[in-house]
């Protein structure tokens, strides 16, 4: 008999990045970090800027999302909606040391308040990026 699974679909503001089985997702809300099982009952939660993981078997994917909202519903499917998703293995270096660099510029120069937001949250997406893709390249080299 096979295992049950779950259909997590991601979407991003752009496109729907991914409809895919898995055997659990991983997600940072504003609760902390919580673990989606078959069989979860049914959720809604507000996703913080972090790492989204699937696994099925021994592959896991990751995603490094932004904010955004998780819902699982009752019949095993989790949908996540995100502004940014980036898949980890997209993840480019030399696009996030780019952006941190501007984020930086930008909240030395600037006084508008939502600039430096805007600012700051583009600053932690890059730094989170950089973080997954060393922390998925140590992965496959083991």
């Amino acid at each position: 008999m096979s295992k049950p699974l779950l259909r997590v679909t991601i979407i991003s503001q752009e496109k729907q990045l991914e409809t895919v089985e898995a055997e659990q997702v991983t997600a940072t809300t504003s609760e902390g970090e919580i673990t989606v099982l078959p069989g979860h009952i049914p959720l809604f939660a507000r996703l913080e800027t972090g790492e989204l993981r699937y696994q099925k078997g021994a592959e896991t994917s990751t995603f490094v999302v932004s904010k955004g909202f998780l819902d699982v519903g009752p019949d095993a499917h989790v949908t996540v909606l995100v502004d940014i998703a980036v898949d980890a293995r997209e993840i480019s270096v030399d696009k996030a040391e780019a952006a941190i660099k501007a984020a930086h510029e930008t909240m030395a120069q600037s006084v508008d308040r939502h600039e430096l937001m805007m600012a700051e949250a583009s600053l932690r997406l890059a730094l989170l990026e950089i973080k997954v893709a060393q922390k998925t390249k140590r992965a496959a080299r083991i």
